[in-house]
């Protein structure tokens, strides 16, 4: 939880009045980014409620008391807002960190990552409410039993398990996050044991095929900072998306819900096929006939195909059309590079800012920077490029918010706004947002 993120905290006080350990009944109003439930203390200051949800009257314990903020955990909840339900995952019922909004109704789940979102759009990202398209909602299927990779930890007696919140602390109890059958074996009761102190990587691929690797960090002095060793499985896995298949080691980075690789190449599909047919055919072009897309911080080139598809049936581009994919990690480049070997798809390896300005200008751009986002120097000279259309992908909404900022600033507008429910029984989301040329600015 970022201190630049959220409200302001301060207080005419500058003694705080509440001090850590204090217990007090305060009232949920909204919820704030990062999973937490913002209320109000006796003296007007600031809580944020681990677990707290808006309408909850709950009993708090302060941990942490600031002058600007202060933070607390629920010891008794005693009116239940309309947005809580039972807790749905054994491992969180217990305290493990991994569904921290497994005790929200589903409707409800995807009402406050949207309103979530919104805040930090028009906080962060200085936008009025006339700036903001209708939000759109895409709903992944299932909310439990749909994540496809699972890191877990190992504790001193060799057990496999997930950390308690705010805590180094294990529990050998399987998450419902994890794919029906994947921790079998791994962890609960009769799992085998591990060396403790490693982590292990559990993936299950398309194929239905499931890999189990353990990392142990390297003793000093050796080249390597982990030694894996592949348990079970190939350590290959195998994923279809659409006509295509890539092969990926476990470890590496892929869409943790089994459903998102298809649904969100359809909503970019759908997207920039809407966006581009409303444009000139000159626009975003280098030369004449020269149509191009840019894939940034593509990994293994997911959003590739697609865009090249949808330049290749763009007006003007006389079905001929090339995408140029720039990511940063040599081994997701390579695998990228294989399984789209029969397009013309070109990978480089390299930063995104070092690679744009040696890039020919793009009709189109699809970009899904890490959670720290794309910055707005990068924002800046993807904009100088003149694109048509841009999908902008977010998993982090304070740093997403920062960049459509640095979008209106460079002269876009957000035509398109959506929350992908990804990541089902927690705070975290993804969001997504289509940005064409336009005269809107940000206030600053």
């Amino acid at each position: 939880m970022s201190e630049n993120t959220e409200p302001d905290r301060s207080t005419s006080r500058e003694t705080p009045t509440v001090s850590v350990g204090d217990r007090v009944t305060v009232t949920v109003d909204r919820p704030a980014h990062g999973g937490e439930g913002i209320a109000q203390l006796p003296d007007g200051r600031i809580v944020f409620v681990r677990g707290g949800l808006p309408g909850d009257v709950v009993r708090i314990e302060v941990t942490k008391a600031k002058k600007r903020f202060t933070s607390a955990r629920i010891i008794d909840v005693v009116q239940s807002s309309p947005h809580r339900v039972a807790q749905r995952c054994a491992a969180a019922a217990r305290g493990a960190g991994c569904c921290d909004y497994g005790h929200v109704d589903p409707a409800s789940e995807e009402k406050l990552k949207e309103e979530v979102l919104l805040d930090q759009l028009r906080r962060i990202g200085h936008l009025a409410a006339e700036d903001l398209p209708e939000i759109e909602s895409i709903a992944l299927q299932p909310i439990s039993g749909w994540r496809t990779r699972v890191r877990l930890g190992v504790d001193a007696t060799g057990h496999a398990g997930t950390r308690i919140a705010g805590s180094h602390d294990l529990l050998s109890i399987p998450c419902a996050q994890a794919l029906p059958g994947m921790l079998d074996g791994i962890v609960g009761a009769g799992s085998a044991r591990f060396n403790p102190g490693a982590e292990i990587i559990v993936a299950v691929d398309s194929s239905g095929d499931r890999h189990v690797i353990e990392s142990r960090r390297a003793a000093r002095g050796r080249r390597t900072e982990a030694i894996q060793s592949t348990l079970e499985g190939s350590g290959i896995c195998t994923e279809k998306v659409g006509p295509h298949t890539y092969h990926l080691p476990a470890t590496a980075f892929w869409q943790a819900h089994s459903e998102a690789p298809e649904r969100f190449t359809s909503l970019v599909r759908q997207w920039l096929t809407e966006a581009l047919s409303t444009r000139s055919a000159g626009e975003g072009e280098s030369a004449p006939g020269a149509v191009v897309g840019w894939d940034l911080y593509g990994g293994a080139g997911l959003f590739a195909p697609t865009l090249l598809e949808v330049l290749r049936t763009a007006p003007g581009s006389g079905g001929d059309a090339s995408v140029i994919s720039v990511e940063q990690s040599r081994m997701a480049a390579e695998c990228g590079r294989a399984a789209l070997a029969d397009l013309p798809v070109e990978f480089r390896t390299g930063a995104v800012d070092a690679e744009i300005p040696q890039l020919p200008a793009p009709r189109a751009v699809v970009l899904d920077p890490p959670r720290t986002g794309a910055g707005t120097d990068t924002v800046t000279a993807i904009a100088a490029a003149h694109p048509a259309a841009v999908v902008h992908v977010g998993c982090d909404p304070a740093t997403f918010a920062r960049d459509i900022a640095a979008w209106y600033g460079a002269g876009y507008r957000l035509e398109k706004l959506a929350v992908a429910g990804a990541f089902p029984g927690t705070h975290h989301l993804e969001a997504f947002g289509l940005l064409t040329p336009g005269d809107g600015r940000a206030d600053t």
